[in-house]
């Protein structure tokens, strides 16, 4: 009997442990303790969501700045066309002397990662003030960065690996711009008046992500088409009116993430594809349907590259955090549309943390997680070259133009090389920013004028062919 209690008393101990285990987990609370939950951590204030009580209200500020007479556009992330690649037929120089290109200008920036949108010789650049606690859309002349105005509005928002992280879109009569707690705005794009400013944690739902907003907004036929992820997963807003025209519907609830809208025609229907939380959805441009969702490709950290929509239907999908890549195919099928996934790709081939692969004459290009390399992948996810330990370029962006690739280090080391599928080809080197730091904002470039960024300061290089 002594024996046989030896043994029945521990397992009584366990099973009572178990028992008291449940009863505090079912209530909750014992002696004034709360279970953790995530998010409770979080200070006041911090990014989940707005802190502006009341109407929104903002304040414009004319400068001495002047539009510059150089013609071009580079008018939302990643160009006229989505994709990139600058096409505006200025021959770009293959050498660059000591020194690097000609500096044009450089402009003092609040921390963060936020590129610059370029349109009849305006700079447009989302930026927030500390001393104010203020997001300023400022609008800088391309001559000289010189400040022709700045919109700004009220809003406290703390230092998280930088602040402002979106690029706004601009058309002749508009600029529409996403603050880091998910406030967005319509200005007129040539005198900074505003039309609307609305907050879309308050209004439609949304949910301030880690790292806060870096959804770039999209402008399509006088309407902003956004992704707020809450109330409707996408929805669309007239830009002159600030009415909603259509919400999406969000049956799956999924929040915003960093990633960006990005148009597609197919079958002849034209969607809007994004990356929520919890996978891909294709959305109708004219109404806000959703034509088609999947859950094969999502991030549980953060989704931060935007879809790379191809030929036939083709849509390419990278991340960070070894989440590697996938290839995916739309197609339709009678009345509806399905989706198969083609192929994936481990992290170790290919995976991406912040930027947007490229695809440029039926070749993708782009920075690789693990090893910080430049690769160059074929359309069924084969490794064509890499471009070796020797070369490494970390979170920095690039942009494709002239039968060149521009890879910003996260130091702001620029490099200059051939994009072609047959071998990496550097062309050359410099140090854009002395003492560079976290350089990761996405490029611009308009009329063979270069436009970088690091933490806390904007540039422009005159990279013409001379």
């Amino acid at each position: 009997m002594k024996h046989l209690s030896a043994h029945l008393l521990p397992g009584l101990v366990a099973l009572v442990a178990v028992v008291l285990l449940g009863a505090w987990i079912s209530t909750g609370t014992i002696g004034g303790l709360v279970l953790r939950v995530p998010g409770l951590d979080r200070p006041a204030g911090d990014v989940t969501g707005s802190d502006i009580a009341g109407p929104l209200e903002g304040t414009l500020v004319e400068g001495d700045g002047r539009p510059s007479d150089v013609s071009g556009a580079w008018p939302r992330f990643r160009g006229a066309r989505f994709d990139g690649i600058a096409d505006d037929g200025v021959p770009l120089s293959r050498t660059w002397a000591e020194g690097g290109p000609e500096r044009l200008w450089t402009a003092e920036m609040g921390e963060g990662h936020a590129g610059a949108t370029v349109l009849e010789g305006r700079v447009y650049v989302l930026d927030y003030d500390r001393e104010t606690s203020t997001d300023a859309l400022r609008c800088l002349s391309l001559d000289d960065g010189a400040e022709i105005w700045r919109f700004s509005y009220p809003v406290s928002v703390k230092r998280n690996h930088g602040m402002s992280r979106t690029v706004p879109a601009v058309t002749e009569r508009f600029v529409v711009g996403l603050g880091p707690k998910c406030h967005v705005f319509c200005l007129d794009a040539k005198t900074g008046e505003s039309y609307w400013l609305r907050d879309m944690v308050r209004e439609d739902g949304a949910t301030v992500p880690p790292w806060y907003a870096g959804q770039c907004p999209l402008i399509d036929q006088g309407r902003a088409i956004l992704a707020p992820g809450g109330k409707a997963l996408l929805m669309a807003i007239d830009c002159a009116s600030g009415e909603v025209l259509w919400r999406s519907p969000n049956p799956r609830g999924w929040k915003m993430t960093h990633a960006s809208i990005m148009p597609m025609e197919l079958a002849g229907q034209k969607m809007y594809v994004y990356c929520g939380s919890g996978g891909v959805a294709g959305v109708a441009a004219e109404d806000g349907k959703i034509l088609w969702d999947t859950t094969d490709w999502k991030i549980s950290i953060a989704t931060v590259p935007s879809p790379v929509v191809l030929p036939g239907g083709k849509i390419f999908f990278s991340g960070g955090y070894n989440a590697g890549a996938l290839m995916l195919q739309v197609e339709k099928q009678g009345d509806r549309f399905t989706t198969k996934t083609l192929f994936r790709l481990k992290a170790k081939q290919f995976g991406s943390t912040q930027q947007t692969p490229i695809l440029y004459e039926g070749h993708l290009y782009g920075v690789r997680e693990k090893d910080k390399q430049l690769v160059c992948l074929d359309l069924e996810g084969k490794e064509l070259w890499a471009s070796g330990a020797a070369n490494k370029f970390g979170l920095g962006p690039y942009l494709v133009a002239d039968g060149l690739i521009y890879v910003l280090d996260d130091f702001g080391l620029l490099t200059m090389a051939e994009a072609t599928p047959e071998a990496y080809k550097p062309l050359g080197q410099f140090q854009a920013f002395e003492d560079g730091h976290d350089a990761w904002g996405p490029m611009a470039l308009v009329a063979g004028r270069l436009i970088l960024r690091d933490l806390t300061r904007m540039t422009c290089r005159d990279v013409s062919k001379k």
